[in-house]
């Protein structure tokens, strides 16, 4: 079954470079001293020349503003393998940002299990 893509061209191109950066990852920069870092979601300006990616870290190795400086540090690297396997003029700059989607919903999941709801009774039985 053929996977439908998104219709716009900036959609397109963010899907490929989140994609790419996940294999980069893998394959050629390491960032196990760091945590186990997933790359949640690309978006890219209409002239395709800056890439916001967000990225969310499980089990983080260090503090998250030292994580957030190395992650920056570490653009250029990621900005040379990507020009390698994009196919696309020009290789867009990429800016990481901290994705604090999962950290929200931990949150709000840990808020909502300290609730305690009172077990429902059942009006008939004291008629």
């Amino acid at each position: 079954m053929k996977q439908q893509l998104p219709y716009k061209r900036t959609d397109r191109v963010a899907h490929q470079i989140q994609e790419i950066l996940g294999e980069i990852a893998t394959r050629y920069i390491d960032l196990s001293h760091l945590g186990f870092i997933t790359f949640s979601r690309v978006s890219i300006t209409p002239d395709l020349k800056i890439a916001s990616v967000y990225y969310s870290v499980m089990d983080p190795k260090i503090e998250l503003k030292p994580l957030q400086r190395e992650m920056k540090s570490m653009a250029a690297l990621f900005r040379k393998h990507l020009g390698n396997a994009l196919q696309i003029k020009f290789t867009p700059e990429l800016r990481f940002y901290y994705d604090e989607t999962a950290d929200y919903s931990h949150r709000i999941e840990s808020l909502l299990s300290k609730i305690d709801i009172p077990d429902e009774t059942d009006d008939t039985e004291s008629l």
